[in-house]
């Protein structure tokens, strides 16, 4: 029978002692196997029993690709089409509204937007989407632009970074994803997706939005050319990131689906892999436990990636969130994923009880939400009205989560930026 090595075995001890992993070591966890995937897996689980506890956390949201016109065509998305093509389409203003209307009646506190870089939009228009859409529904959530999508804008009309992202938050974002992150190398980046924001380019939006107190997520696409080494890179470029700024609200690993993938239906790129095994996805949630659970107290199972029963085990493998109930979501499926776009608020409890832990709904900063007597909403559950964002709220006073009950951690060395 396969043992434990004394080198992986030296490293997961020094983990639940709290020292953090070098690279050497993180290197060597992501490549276990057998025994040890099972002591990684282990290990993972002990220490988020250590950092978060028994919940499991979700956020109803909704999840809004506007338009698939993109001119990056990156080799490992299916669902970008270039300008002028017949199955090219853009949202309407009137119909993303109505949409989001449906989603708030819903009960939704979170409204997620991302899409192409078509190349007739710009800052200006992605600061005027987020006041009209903010004006209509002040209390919701949005949580939008990709770093790809704000160095687009930025570009595109002329600003800095850091003046865009600054206009993006006064007219009323309230977050921001952090995908467009695939790996943090750029030799694969340039073999997969060579017109792609770079990884200064990243850190950079990434970096300015926490200064300017917008808090991102941070994600990591695997099972495609990467090795260990690659992955470990990646995680600690992460939690320097995060003890630097505190802005990073949960890591969420993102399976490679290649079913539809350019690069993987035309043969393009030599060596790439048909995603993840599920080896790999145990690893990647457990192993960001290990390497990252001091700094992130967050870690993401992604069932519209693995679908929910994978989600549900890596609850034992160190995540302590599943995410959102997304009622819409393109990317995934036009990729070729086989899980839904949408998830209910009672599948999230079954999944979460079954698996012997506490469910709760959270809003998009980890701030829990309880769920209150009243009406239940249309999927079986009773919903909150969603917190008022830090800040003013609509009737002019002051709003500030309260720090007990959230599961983030706060910004650190936060710095106003030059004007």
């Amino acid at each position: 029978m396969k043992t434990v090595r004394p080198a992986v075995r030296r490293a997961l001890d020094q983990a639940l002692e709290g020292r953090p992993s070098t690279l050497e070591e993180v290197t060597l966890l992501a490549s276990v196997r057998g025994a040890e995937l099972l002591a990684l897996t282990r290990t993972a689980d002990e220490l988020r029993r250590l950092q978060v506890g028994e919940r499991v956390t979700w956020v109803a949201n909704l999840n809004l690709n506007y338009t698939n016109i993109c001119t990056a065509r990156c080799g490992f998305c299916a669902f970008s089409r270039p300008p002028g093509a017949p199955d090219a389409w853009r949202l309407s203003l009137e119909e993303m509204q109505s949409r989001i209307d449906q989603a708030v009646a819903l009960g939704v506190s979170e409204v997620c937007l991302q899409a192409g870089l078509a190349p007739d939009l710009d800052g200006e228009d992605y600061v005027r989407l987020t006041r009209t859409l903010k004006e209509r529904h002040p209390r919701i959530h949005l949580h939008a632009f990709s770093p790809q999508e704000i160095l687009h804008g930025a570009r595109a009309s002329g600003r800095t970074v850091e003046d865009l992202l600054r206009a993006l938050r006064d007219a009323g974002l309230g977050s921001l994803p952090g995908t467009s992150a695939e790996i943090l190398d750029q030799g694969l980046r340039d073999r997969i997706s060579p017109r792609r924001i770079r990884v200064e380019e990243w850190v950079e939006v990434i970096t300015t939005a926490h200064l300017l107190g917008l808090s991102t997520t941070a994600t990591i696409m695997y099972g495609f050319l990467e090795e260990p080494h690659h992955l470990a890179h990646h995680l600690l470029r992460l939690r320097a990131i995060q003890k630097e700024t505190g802005g990073f609200t949960e890591f969420v690993p993102l399976s490679f689906v290649h079913r539809q993938a350019p690069a993987w239906r035309d043969s393009t790129i030599p060596g790439l892999r048909a995603g993840p095994t599920g080896c790999e996805v145990l690893v990647i949630h457990a192993l960001a436990r290990v390497v990252l659970g001091q700094t992130f107290r967050n870690i993401q199972a992604s069932w519209v990636k693995e679908g929910p029963r994978l989600a549900q085990i890596l609850l034992d493998c160190g995540a302590n969130d599943l995410g959102g109930t997304l009622l819409t979501e393109s990317i995934s499926k036009a990729a070729g994923s086989e899980q839904g776009g949408f998830l209910s608020p009672g599948e999230f409890n079954r999944l979460i009880l079954d698996s012997g832990r506490l469910p709760t709904r959270r809003d998009t900063l980890y701030r829990l939400l309880d769920r209150p007597a009243g009406t239940a909403d249309p999927f079986g559950l009773p919903l909150p009205d969603p917190p008022e964002q830090g800040g003013r709220s609509p009737d002019g006073e002051g709003s500030q989560p309260d720090p007990s009950e959230s599961t983030v951690t706060p910004m650190r060395n936060r710095r106003p930026c030059s004007n």
